[in-house]
């Protein structure tokens, strides 16, 4: 099966390939259909035949809990590559990806009943392993669409990036959700462009489409509204912790990472907004972003 996701090819080879099929209906707008000729970006490889012990941890990079799943994860550097691990009750789930390889192999389909929480996270990690060195990043943010063009809410969980969109939504004329978690911002042609994706959190909002970036902004929660566009240093301050955060922990992934920042906020500008979660927030940014 293939799939495009920010204009990168993801194809699934291997028993259960059809990742929407197997619950992950998310993946089915990113659909297309296949072209042998055409050049994945990314391939996974479901259902593949490997152990730990083949891929021995020469460094762990970060680790997870999925409390809902009950999960742990580790994402780790073995000896030419990464690999990330998930244990759920009796089972371990496995996904690796030599350094010099664009083919991510899985154990995915070697179980009956595989956890689609779980492999909807470990094609996210891998998938942005893999894209990270080609100028784009995952970024964890709500996006609202106004006049075909994108502004990205930024935040930690709980600041109120999906009460803030939807506050666009419910009184600018026009607003549109993109994705409500997890799209995938990249450079293309020297433009920053926000993707929709099939990993958008609590909101089904699977969108295949993409705009121009208008705007980033950090949002606090704040007994006021203030708005104010944020300088080069303070700008990088406010993107980073929205990137991956495990990525920082291996200076390869974060120098990518850090280099696809400052392009973004070389030619897009960052803003941090102070407010209360009420209709005159969402005035106040839109106001203050499009100069009305």
């Amino acid at each position: 099966m293939d799939y495009s996701i920010a204009k990168f090819l993801l194809r699934t080879e291997g028993p259960h390939n059809d990742i929407a099929a197997c619950g992950l209906l998310g993946f089915k707008p990113f659909e297309v259909e296949h072209n042998a000729t055409a050049k994945p970006t990314m391939v996974l490889r479901m259902g593949s035949n490997i152990g730990e012990s083949a891929y021995a941890t020469t460094k762990v990079i970060d680790t997870f809990d999925f409390d809902q799943s009950h999960a742990t994860g580790e994402l780790a550097r073995y000896a030419t590559g990464y690999r990330f691990k998930m244990e759920s009750k009796d089972k371990v789930y496995l996904l690796v990806k030599e350094d010099s390889s664009n083919i991510v192999e899985s154990n995915f389909g070697c179980y009956e009943e595989a956890d689609p929480s779980l492999v909807r996270f470990g094609i996210w990690i891998m998938f942005g392993i893999i894209i990270a060195p080609l100028g784009a990043i995952a970024i964890h943010s709500s996006v609202v669409v106004k006049n075909d063009e994108g502004i990205l809410c930024l935040g930690e969980s709980g600041t109120g990036k999906s009460t803030h969109t939807r506050l666009w939504r419910e009184n600018i004329e026009g607003a549109k959700l993109l994705n409500d978690d997890s799209p995938i911002i990249r450079m293309i042609d020297g433009k920053c462009i926000v993707f929709g994706s099939p990993w958008s959190g609590k909101t089904p909002c699977y969108v295949n489409k993409c705009v121009p970036v208008r705007a980033l902004m950090r949002l606090s929660q704040a007994p006021y509204n203030k708005i104010r566009r944020l300088p080069a240093l303070a700008a990088i301050g406010a993107v980073l912790p929205s990137c991956p955060p495990a990525f920082a922990y291996d200076n390869t992934l974060q120098d990518h990472i850090c280099n696809t920042v400052s392009d973004i906020i070389s030619c897009t500008p960052i803003y941090h907004l102070e407010c209360l979660p009420d209709a005159a927030a969402a005035e106040l940014s839109y106001s203050t972003i499009f100069n009305k």
